[in-house]
């Protein structure tokens, strides 16, 4: 079913368009010197979780793969 006339679009309010950069800046977030910012040692309890997460990874990707 048609319409004779255009539905109207709800107005959403604007919000000022900030650059990624701006809003890194605002927040004090700096970029990473090294891989090394982004260890987080006792991450995993245990190696059995971490070969758990590892698995369920790996398999996620061959099933995105199919």
């Amino acid at each position: 079913m048609t319409s004779s006339h255009a539905e109207q679009m709800p107005e959403w309010p604007t919000a000022e368009h900030v650059p990624a950069e701006e809003l890194a800046r605002r927040q004090g977030i700096q970029p990473i010197a090294s891989v090394d910012d982004l260890a987080r040692p006792g991450l995993f309890e245990s190696d059995d979780e971490l070969d758990e997460f590892l698995a369920d990874l790996y398999a996620s990707r061959r099933a995105g793969a199919a």
